[in-house]
């Protein structure tokens, strides 16, 4: 039956069409917006202030409304599709945040499965009312175009499938070209003023999920390997073993800029005044092996360092743009903790700082820890200035060793510290405290002097809490490995100007620098009691990691040389390779690789680079492909 003969149809000219697809793509975006968890008057009031968020929150959809207006040759229709996709989006995104306190990224497409397995272990509290808003808005918007179609395109020649397909076609064709161009623009999107640009989801909610949403089409990508081949790389996979390694507990801190900036001839520290006593005697212990991580960034990039150490893979080689590697994660993945964790640890994560920070809560528990403990979890929280101190973090690892040793647990922990973060302005420990000199024989300006001396304070404190913790786990009989290291170099000023004062190769060009890397080294201990050196046979393992004389190694390497140090070295096909990598390369940043004699090159031999290429290769697959339970 042909209901068009049937039903009277008001048919609008084109201008009509393109002015109601207008109208329509506003009330859509208003829908969306309404959708989210926030109040939509505080949406509008930003939007207010800032009115190009407007039309940036609207164009997409309104593009979107046009393909399928052009399709269906009826706004109406194309209105409803819209409609029900982007509000379901929006829905999805609302959803999303309350559980995970993380947006819906364009990268979830990808992860339907994961999505779908992971419902059920969510308590989730559907927005009934929203969505029954969403579906009989649509079933409107449905009706009207049964009854208000468009008059025929003026061209006749267009007026069939060719012109249909041409419309939607360009309509799509500019839509992609703003994705790739406006909406990728970073500088366009840190322009706008929000309560707080490094916690995603309030940005989400401020400057509109629609904007949002298109410009994370292009943030964080993860480039594919040249030669990438899936089922080659499912096979290097086979192969776990757990169960090999010794009974030993490993604790791990990453501190806060932790730097030996001061062991530079430019300073003048003597033994009675040296800000790095604990680190300096543990270079001559014999139960510690000492050198320095090259880390991804400089100056920054805290969880990339993280990311490197636990997993092996490299933040510098996710992406030709990628900046962020804890962005990149939306899946289970083998990591430090996880080795551990299947040999019947107890794994745990902590941070004195906030659980949506980098999305740590997210992304740890993808890790494999079974426990996270942030700042608002911690009782009686120490403070020097406004960061929770180095000792009160060191106190807490040692409760968190108590509470497992009590229950008979092994203890496999990651402590990322705080205090020592920047800026180091000399208000930073509250007014009139009284920094130490800073001791140099360098002319230093004010401004450098006062970084320094804020900085070196808290590398004193970093100091401190690496001999608190070997003072404490030497009176333990229990079996314990301690590894300290930095996270990466300070910030002290623009252009380097406290390491150009002080005459620091971090302040050259790397082609005039004695040492190509040194803007991305920072020291590491790890260190064993003497129930850990006879459990390990320390003396053996030493002298088997086959380390450089220089003790450098990238930070991809470390975990990978403590499962080998605690005796797991054959538990994961993944990190055994990553040994043997590190045997040949142990410095690998961007296009530098150190050799094991300590010579930095760019060129590589046939069998270095294969190496590097199934690093790269692996990584991608364990991102993208690799399955992971719990």
């Amino acid at each position: 039956m042909n209901t068009s003969k049937r039903l009277p149809k008001y048919r609008l000219p084109l201008w009509a069409s393109l002015l109601a697809a207008v109208l329509l793509a506003g009330c859509v975006t208003l829908l969306a917006l309404w959708c989210q968890p926030n109040a939509l008057r505080v949406v509008l009031a930003h939007f207010k202030a800032q009115p190009l968020l407007i039309i940036l929150n609207a164009l997409p959809i309104g593009l979107l409304l046009l393909v399928f207006a052009c399709l269906f040759r009826n706004v109406f229709f194309g209105a409803a599709l819209v409609n029900f996709a982007v509000c379901a989006l929006s829905i999805a995104n609302r959803i999303k945040l309350e559980v995970r306190d993380e947006p819906v990224f364009p990268r979830d497409f990808a992860l339907l499965k994961e999505v779908g397995s992971a419902m059920g272990t969510y308590d989730i509290h559907y927005p009934a009312k929203v969505i029954a808003v969403v579906v009989v808005t649509t079933v409107i918007l449905i009706v009207l175009g049964v009854f208000v179609g468009s008059r025929p395109f003026p061209v006749a020649k267009l007026r069939g499938w060719a012109g249909r397909l041409l419309g939607a076609a360009a309509s799509f064709g500019l839509l992609a070209a703003l994705i790739l161009t406006v909406y990728a623009s970073d500088s366009l999107y840190n322009s706008f003023r929000v309560s707080n640009a490094y916690y995603i989801p309030a940005v989400f909610n401020e400057l509109g999920f629609p904007y949002c949403f298109c410009h994370q089409f292009t943030t964080y990508p993860i480039d594919k390997p040249e030669g990438f081949n899936k089922t080659m790389a499912a096979a290097w996979e086979t192969g776990d073993r757990p169960g090999q390694g010794k009974d030993v507990h490993l604790i791990m801190v990453m501190n806060e800029a932790f730097s030996d900036l001061t062991d530079d001839p430019a300073f003048t520290y003597t033994a009675e005044n040296d800000p790095l006593p604990n680190f300096h005697a543990l270079r001559g212990d014999d139960h510690a092996i000492t050198g320095h991580v090259v880390v991804p960034s400089f100056a920054g990039g805290t969880a990339n360092t993280e990311f490197d150490v636990l997993t092996g893979m490299q933040t510098n080689a996710l992406s030709a743009t990628t900046t962020s590697a804890f962005r990149v994660v939306n899946r289970n993945l083998d990591s430090v903790l996880r080795v551990f964790r299947e040999d019947g640890y107890h794994t745990s994560f902590f941070h004195p700082g906030d659980d949506w920070f980098y999305n740590r809560e997210n992304v740890y528990r993808w890790f494999g820890a079974e426990e996270t403990v942030f700042a608002d979890e911690m009782e009686a929280l120490e403070y020097k200035g406004r960061w929770v101190t180095d000792d009160y973090m060191a106190g807490f690892i040692e409760h968190a060793f108590e509470a497992a040793v009590s229950q008979g647990q092994l203890l496999c922990n990651y402590t990322t510290t705080i205090q020592n973060h920047m800026s180091y302005t000399i208000d930073k420990y509250g007014e009139g405290y009284q920094f130490p000199a800073v001791e140099t024989s360098a002319p230093l300006s004010e401004q450098a002097e006062t970084m320094l001396k804020v900085y070196i304070e808290g590398v004193r404190d970093g100091d401190a809490m690496l001999g608190r913790l070997v003072e404490y786990f030497s009176a333990t009989d229990e079996p314990v490995v301690l590894a300290f290291w930095g996270d990466h170099l300070p910030y002290l000023g623009d252009n380097q100007l406290a390491y150009s004062e002080l005459g620091s190769d971090v302040a050259k060009k790397e082609a005039d620098r004695a040492d190509a890397l040194c803007s991305y080294e920072t020291p590491y201990v790890i260190w064993v009691n003497d129930a850990a050196a006879a459990t390990l046979d320390w003396d053996h393992v030493k002298d088997s990691l086959d380390l450089p004389e220089n003790g450098r190694l990238s930070a991809a390497f470390l975990g990978a040389a403590l499962l080998e140090i605690t005796g797991r070295r054959e538990e994961s096909p993944w990190f055994s390779f990553l040994n043997d990598l590190r045997r040949e390369l142990p410095v690998a940043q961007k296009k530098v690789y150190m050799a094991p004699d300590g010579a930095y090159t760019k060129v590589l031999t046939d069998q270095q680079d294969d190496l590097v290429r199934q690093w790269r290769r692996w990584s991608y697959y364990k991102l993208r492909y690799k399955d992971i339970d719990g």
